[in-house]
């Protein structure tokens, strides 16, 4: 057995039955929902409790964070907005159309995530134009946050079902 059949072994290209992919997609999600804006969730929790120093800490990386997001936007948004759109266009041709597994399963993670982006896009627009800080800063992400873990609920149950489908008719066949 040559390398290329072991490592076809190991990372089997039907995704949806294969453990590797549901450990991915349950470990992109978990960071999805714990890096809220770049910020990890923690220091909203700890600037929350602690305030002070914690707070102006939670506030000088967000701004940070946000400005950095801004400005690539401002810089290159249209550029990156079309070959997002591209390769969101062609997973879901070559996923749904010519009924390309591997396609699938990348357009399941790819295009809530797009979501999720555009979402902190917005997020971050927001915290700027209200120049948020203090509780309504920790606010904006929370309920960044929770629009993110509901979109990742969605997705997950979503990519079940239809790696639920896939495998059933996959035995079928």
């Amino acid at each position: 057995m040559n390398w290329y059949q072991t490592l076809f072994e190991l990372i089997d290209m039907r995704s949806f039955s294969n453990l590797w992919y549901w450990i991915v997609l349950a470990c992109v999600w978990s960071m999805a929902s714990h890096w809220v804006l770049g910020v990890p969730f923690d220091m909203v929790l700890r600037a929350r409790r602690q305030g002070g120093q914690a707070e102006a800490d939670l506030e000088g990386l967000v701004r940070i964070y946000t400005n950095r997001m801004l400005y690539i936007t401002n810089v290159a948004g249209l550029w990156l907005l079309g070959f997002g759109c591209f390769l969101l266009t062609m997973l879901g041709l070559l996923g749904f159309y010519y009924r390309f597994e591997f396609a699938q399963a990348v357009m399941l993670l790819a295009f809530p995530l797009s979501l999720v982006g555009l979402l902190s896009l917005s997020t971050a627009r927001l915290i700027q134009q209200e120049d948020a800080t203090g509780e309504r800063l920790r606010k904006r992400l929370l309920r960044h946050r929770l629009y993110t873990q509901i979109i990742g609920m969605v997705s997950i149950f979503c990519t079940a079902l239809w790696g639920m489908l896939q495998n059933v008719s996959a035995v079928v066949w």
